[in-house]
């Protein structure tokens, strides 16, 4: 028993050394940084998000696909995977874009909700995912605002 005893303790010493060598990272930060439409399908909108992704770590980090999610108003409004892969260097960035769909629902809440409203500024939040191997797939989460002109939105909802 006390041969056991030793054997998980040298066992469980050797895995809590080896999880000290693992690198401690900061999270990348994502930010928004353009939309272009996309030719879409029936009722559906399509659209590519630019997203730039920093890297403020000593060491690369490879990437191999992305998942987003779009929020605008609290609302949903957008979601899209991508399989692109590629290498964000060390202190570095990349702008990845993501084709993302937006249903005819989605759109009509908006409507709605922009009708009932502030109409110049939107709040929108991305989230989501950055692939990559077991221990370095990255989950990000980002939030802003977008002013809108108002000589563009013409007169207040009643």
């Amino acid at each position: 028993m006390r041969t056991f005893v030793q054997i998980l303790c040298g066992a469980l010493a050797l895995v809590f050394a080896g999880c000290a060598q693992l690198p401690m990272s900061d999270p990348v930060k994502v930010s928004l940084v353009g939309i272009e439409q996309l030719p879409g399908q029936g009722l559906e909108l399509r659209m590519a998000v630019k997203l730039r992704v920093q890297n403020p770590n000593e060491a690369a980090v490879d990437y191999n696909g992305v998942a987003l999610d779009v929020e605008l108003r609290g609302l949903s409004f957008a979601s899209g995977v991508s399989d692109i892969q590629g290498t964000i260097p060390r202190y570095g960035e990349a702008v990845l874009v993501v084709p993302v769909s937006v249903s005819a629902i989605s759109v009509l809440r908006q409507a709605l909700s922009f009708a009932n409203g502030d109409r110049s500024n939107v709040g929108y939040a991305i989230s989501g995912k950055i692939g990559g191997s077991l221990l370095r797939g990255e989950r990000f989460k980002s939030t802003g605002q977008i002013d809108l002109p108002t000589s563009l939105l013409g007169p207040p909802a009643r």
